[in-house]
């Protein structure tokens, strides 16, 4: 399980006077920026976001915005958006703006520091040139597999490339070949010299551009050549002056190519790299390409469907900037790697919306109630409080009336033991409204009941009765002359937990069940002028939101968020 929220491992202690203080714990990174502070290595803090725009963000990138923007903010420096677009081959238009929607909306303000790292390829050309010039990189006509077979394995050593003696001249005139084009792609790759021998494999001779003729998103049919992004990526963080380039674990390992790019090129006040653990959670599809085959085969309806775990998917589902932070707090930062049960992402969820949101009646799967001694044609109006938990809220007016639409499985003909709702000559409260007995039902030709009747006690307005009687079973409903049909999605996870995410061929294992769609739904009257993204608890059902792309005013669609009750327990 992830480790606990700074604040929450907050550890007591007692000075000599007796005083009870509370000494709040940092996490590594903290206490390395601490440190370079104090020893004056940096005198500011300057983090960024660097994404390549080559699909939508999720969860785990959530993590990373938040981190790289809240450590920006707590030691009052400056926090950069920069897309590492260097490889034009799967970036698209449609993600850079997908990422900065979400960026935006989880709170993070790069203020006038949106960069893209194609806006430095002529500063990473001339850094390259450079290398050359010094004789640490030369032109290699070696194929990708030759690359690779003499890069050697993890137990030894590479083999020097046959094309690494050629002279700087040679190299500074194929290169500047490559740039105007001259090769096909693959025919030609620039290699740093590094060391074929080192026990770091990205240490041996890697490449750092390569020939590509595709239009780039950014800078059109400019450049035939790219960087590679772990040589782009140091030039990138230096030129912006960042001081601290946090990354995740699997850049490790690239530590010292980022180290060696920033020292080989000269430039002051180098950046650091640090490494934190990626946030991973249970039975949910992250991979792009697994992401993409959804979308392309129609399983899902986009990027941002609300059975996935992208930013845009969580916030269409109706899940908020508060609960995706509180979530990333409750994980915490650490170097070990841990997987965190999805629960505890609709633990958030529920934290952040129980006190915000009113308690409204829906009614899913109806059948239609009938209080046969309830005046005809009469309508009052019932004040009900919007969320007990939260006065400040206030209350409401809906509609009562002679007929009601309440949830199909609030009544039984026949009901087991320990059955409180609605059965022959049981009487129940109707929430907010007032006593009613059940007294009669009717069924259609297929024995499928479709209308219940009952009487009401006119004496018991609001829900208690003025002898004193009780009543064990409470039940919610819609009036049928003023309600407002309605959609509604319940989402289960998209990934069969019962089987994990994959199968032994590596394709997913689908829940067919992952949505259930609902035409017939009712709701009260004021819901009428909800609109995307608002979010409501539905009584006894759970929390739901508008969808933002199918939900018309004229034919509303609700989302489920999350369901009320959980079986989660937050770490002690």
């Amino acid at each position: 399980m992830c480790e606990m929220k700074n604040e929450v491992r907050n550890e007591i202690e007692k000075s000599g006077d007796g005083e009870v203080q509370e000494k709040v714990s940092r996490h590594f990174i903290e206490q390395i920026i601490d440190k370079d502070l104090a020893e004056g290595v940096y005198d500011t803090v300057h983090t960024r976001f660097p994404p390549e725009p080559n699909g939508y963000l999720h969860i785990g990138h959530a993590k990373s915005i938040l981190l790289n923007y809240g450590l920006a903010k707590q030691y009052g420096g400056k926090f950069n958006m920069r897309f590492d677009d260097t490889n034009p081959t799967k970036e698209k238009v449609e993600f850079v703006e997908s990422i900065k929607a979400d960026i935006e909306w989880l709170g993070a303000d790069w203020e006038d520091r949106l960069f893209f790292a194609s806006d430095y390829f002529g500063q990473m050309y001339e850094g390259a040139v450079k290398l050359i010039k010094k004789g640490k990189a030369y032109v290699s006509d070696l194929t990708a597999e030759e690359i690779r077979e003499y890069r050697g394995t993890l137990t030894e050593p590479g083999k020097d490339d046959p094309y690494a003696g050629r002279s700087v001249e040679e190299n500074l005139k194929l290169f500047e070949e490559m740039k105007e084009g001259k090769y096909g792609d693959g025919e030609k790759v620039l290699r740093a010299r590094i060391d074929m021998a080192s026990p770091n494999i990205n240490m041996r001779d890697p490449v750092i551009y390569r020939v590509a003729h595709m239009t780039h998103h950014n800078t059109g049919d400019q450049w035939c050549i790219y960087p590679m992004y772990d040589f782009a990526h140091p030039i990138e963080d230096a030129i912006e002056g960042i001081t601290h380039s946090i990354c995740t674990l699997e850049f490790e390992d690239h530590r010292p190519l980022y180290d060696w790019v920033v020292r080989e090129l000269e430039y002051p006040n180098p950046p650091k790299q640090i490494e934190f653990a990626k946030l991973y959670l249970t039975n949910v599809v992250t991979g792009k390409r697994y992401i993409k085959k959804l979308v392309e085969e129609g399983i899902v309806d986009g990027w941002d469907d609300p059975r996935l775990v992208s930013i845009a998917a969580l916030r269409r589902r109706g899940f908020t900037p508060e609960s995706i932070k509180l979530f990333v707090d409750l994980c915490g930062i650490s170097k070990s790697q841990s997987s965190v049960d999805y629960a505890m992402l609709e633990y958030c969820i529920r934290e952040d919306l129980k006190a915000k949101k009113p308690r409204m009646m829906a009614v899913l799967d109806p059948i239609k109630l009938v209080i046969d001694n309830y005046p005809e044609g009469q309508t009052e109006m019932l004040e009900i409080p919007n969320n007990l938990e939260n006065p400040e809220l206030g209350s409401r007016q809906v509609p009562f009336g002679r007929e009601l639409y309440i949830e199909r499985e609030d009544f039984m003909e026949v009901p087991p033991k320990k059955y409180f709702r609605m059965f022959p000559g049981n009487e129940v409260r109707l929430m907010n409204a007032y006593f009613v007995t059940c007294t009669d039902f009717v069924k259609d030709a297929e024995g499928n009941i479709t209308e219940v009747h009952c009487t009401y006690d006119p004496a018991s307005r609001g829900g208690n009765s003025p002898d004193g009687r009780k009543v064990k079973g409470t039940i919610h409903w819609v009036p049928v002359s003023e309600a407002i049909k309605a959609e509604v999605r319940l989402y289960e996870n998209i990934i069969d937990e019962e089987k994990g995410v994959y199968n032994e061929d590596g394709s997913l294992n689908l829940n067919p069940n992952s949505l259930t769609v609902l035409k017939e739904c009712y709701l009260e009257p004021a819901f009428a002028g909800a609109k995307a993204y608002d979010s409501f608890q539905f009584v006894r059902q759970g929390f739901f939101c508008v969808d933002a792309r199918d939900s018309k005013a004229e034919a509303m669609v609700f989302n489920r968020i999350v369901s009320l009750k959980s079986s989660y327990n937050l770490p002690k």
